[in-house]
C-alpha cells in the first residue's frame, strides 16, 4: 500500500467528510480540519521520501545488491519509528488523531480512538490500493523483460510513471 500525492486532497475531505458525518468529531472550521489532515499526509510523504533517499546512499556505500532494498528500508523506517507498508495506515492514522488533539479548529473529539482509527482506515485502504493495481498493471507490460535486472528496473519506473501520470497519481 502506498500514499501518493495525487490522492492527498482527496483523501483528507473523505476523512474530514467521514468523521463529521457521523459525529465522531465536531469542527468550526471544515476547510482547515481538512488542511491538517493534508499538512499530516504530505509530512508523511515528505518523511517517506527522506528514508528512500537514506536507504539509496546506504545501498550505494555499502555496495550491496537493490534487491536488500526492501528489507533495508524496514530497517530504517524502524529506526525511525516510522510505518511504511501495512503499518502505513495505524502509522497515519494516529498522526491524525494526534492533529486533532492539537487543532484549533477541532472544537471537540467524540469518537474513541479506535473507532476513528477504524474510518480512517476504510478510506486510506481505498486510496492507498491503488498502488497494487499500477504494480500488477506495470508488471504487465514488461513482463517480457527479466526481472531484477537493472534494465527491468529502469523500465518499470518509467512505465510506472507514465501509468501514475495517465491516472492523475502524481
Amino acid at each position: 500500500m502506498r500514499l501518493f500525492s495525487g490522492k492527498v486532497s482527496i483523501i483528507a475531505r473523505e476523512i474530514c467528510e467521514v468523521l463529521t458525518r457521523n459525529n465522531d468529531i465536531e469542527v468550526t472550521d471544515k476547510e482547515e480540519v481538512i488542511l491538517d489532515i493534508e499538512a499530516v499526509l504530505k509530512e508523511y510523504l515528505r518523511l517517506e521520501r527522506e528514508i528512500v533517499e537514506r536507504v539509496k546512499d546506504l545501498l550505494e556505500t555499502r555496495k550491496l545488491p537493490y534487491a536488500q532494498f526492501g528489507r533495508l528500508k524496514k530497517q530504517v523506517a524502524d529506526e525511525r519509528q516510522f510505518g511504511i507498508g501495512e503499518d502505513s495506515i495505524e502509522h497515519i492514522c494516529g498522526q491524525i488523531i494526534g492533529s486533532f488533539m492539537h487543532s484549533v479548529h477541532v472544537e471537540e473529539v467524540f469518537g474513541e480512538d479506535h473507532d476513528l482509527r477504524r474510518k480512517m482506515a476504510i478510506v486510506l485502504r481505498k486510496h492507498m490500493a491503488v498502488d497494487e493495481e499500477v504494480d500488477r498493471e506495470t508488471r504487465d507490460k514488461i513482463k517480457n523483460l527479466e526481472e531484477g535486472t537493472r534494465t527491468w528496473e529502469i523500465e518499470y519506473q518509467k512505465v510506472m510513471e507514465q501509468i501514475k501520470k495517465k491516472r492523475g497519481l502524481t
